[in-house]
């Protein structure tokens, strides 16, 4: 495990959402997987979907991450659809995971927005 994946980062705030100490609308939670509402959301329907350990960013994802990344992935249409997605092909939703500072990543624990609704969204 490299030091920048560990069970859990005190100083992140994601970590701290997981652990009850910030609040959020929960979406989804099992043994690894935690889901809650964007807090600024650009779409009608705007989650974020992160793994319970600390993994900084999709640019520390080995070979030991893919079948959570899998597990994950698997999720995305049951819950965006729980969320009020419409379904496949007029309805949908975008997935989408900013990596580093050129990235776009504002928040360093990887994360997947997953975004749906009727057009037009507010950015994305």
């Amino acid at each position: 495990m490299s030091e920048l994946n560990h069970p859990h980062d005190p100083d992140c705030i994601f970590c701290k959402i997981i652990a009850r100490k910030i609040p959020a609308k929960i979406v989804y939670e099992d043994e690894e997987v935690f889901a809650f509402h964007d807090i600024n959301p650009w779409a009608p329907v705007h989650f974020l979907l992160i793994p319970k350990m600390h993994i900084s960013s999709m640019a520390h994802i080995g070979a030991e991450q893919a079948p959570l990344l899998g597990r994950m992935m698997a999720l995305v249409p049951r819950l965006a659809l729980e969320q009020g997605c419409n379904p496949y092909p007029e309805g949908g939703y975008r997935v989408v995971s900013n990596t580093g500072r050129e990235g776009g990543q504002e928040v360093q624990h990887l994360h997947f927005h997953v975004m749906g609704g009727p057009r037009p969204w507010l950015r994305g």
